[in-house]
């Protein structure tokens, strides 16, 4: 097994992808709306991705967050609301709101694991904050970190009960970036004493089962690497002062706040101490550099992917996205118009 998480161009898998994916045994893959038409395509390419790996517990990761991030969309799927949305009803009634947002993300879980995707790329625990870049924005859970936490910790349990593993992002914290990191490479001055704040969600998750490093520099940190690359950041702070000790992975290795080849970038990810290096462009050249810069998974990230697959072994509460929609929306329906 490899330490990648890979992606594939089509909603169909080529004879050179399945070759190339039974050779490198990649740990996981990853879903873009470009992967997606129906259901039954869908769990047709799953099915294939398991028989490939012959693994019932392959990770297969998706971003569906709701609002603007979301690959399976309407009307095959159902819309899911913005994290803002929960956020808001926290200002009304706070453990309504941390029920909605339970309830919303089985929902989602239950839309994942019909499909047979395994894995989704949330909780956003990124902190908000007033006058940074809008790509985390509206899909924050607040500008308060222990609101952040608990409707994070919501999520979670959400997206377990129905049999799928959530992923905290971006740690150490994107929250404060004035640059989109999927453009450039964005640097965050905030002194030490104020990035606790942005720390602070994930040190109440740290038990979490899998994390999203952030493409962002730190300065108080490092000045020099952005977190995924940086052996300070994840080894002193994300392992360190977080306490992390789930499946770490970097961000997208695509997003332009890296450089250098393709190579570079997953030796470069792993030798600073993620555990899995991302890849989701599903672009054939890009993903054979990679495989060539990376050796066999360690015995360490292989344990953690491991436990955290585990999480969810034999779970799957029987209740079908529609109810748990209902649910989600009879609580939402005391906000304010």
């Amino acid at each position: 097994m490899t330490p990648l998480f890979l992606g594939m161009a089509g909603t169909e898998l080529s004879d050179t992808e399945r070759s190339f994916f039974r050779d490198l045994d990649p740990a996981g893959y990853i879903l873009f709306k470009r992967n997606v038409a129906d259901r039954a395509q869908l769990r047709a390419l799953t099915d294939a991705l398991r028989g490939i790996a012959g693994r019932d517990d392959l990770p297969i990761l998706i971003d569906q967050e709701g609002g603007r991030v979301a690959r399976m969309q309407p009307p095959e799927w159902p819309a899911f609301p913005k994290a803002e949305l929960f956020d808001r009803l926290y200002d009304v009634a706070p453990m309504t709101a941390i029920e909605a947002a339970r309830h919303n993300a089985q929902a989602i879980a239950a839309t994942l694991a019909e499909v047979g995707i395994t894995v989704d790329c949330l909780p956003l625990l990124d902190v908000r904050q007033p006058g940074a870049h809008d790509i985390i924005g509206d899909r924050a859970l607040g500008t308060e970190p222990l609101r952040v936490a608990a409707m994070g910790r919501a999520v979670i349990e959400g997206l377990r009960a129905a049999g799928v593993v959530g992923v905290v992002k971006h740690v150490p914290g994107h929250g404060r970036a004035m640059a989109d990191s999927h453009v450039e490479l964005p640097v965050v001055d905030a002194d030490a004493d104020a990035l606790e704040t942005d720390l602070a969600p994930f040190v109440a998750l740290n038990d979490a089962p899998m994390a999203m490093t952030a493409h962002v520099v730190y300065p108080a940190w490092d000045a020099d690497q952005c977190a995924s690359l940086s052996a300070r950041v994840i080894g002193g702070i994300i392992r360190g002062r977080i306490g992390f000790d789930g499946l770490l992975m970097s961000d997208d290795l695509g997003m332009h706040a890296l450089t250098g080849g393709f190579g570079d970038r997953a030796a470069g990810v792993l030798a600073a101490g993620c555990d899995i290096a991302l890849h989701c462009s599903g672009d054939m050249a890009e993903m054979e550099a990679i495989a060539d810069a990376v050796g066999p998974i360690g015995d360490q990230a292989r344990a953690r992917l491991d436990r955290a697959m585990a999480t969810v072994g034999g779970r799957r509460d029987d209740i079908a996205a529609s109810e748990l929609i209902a649910k989600r929306d009879a609580l939402l329906a005391i906000l304010p118009a």
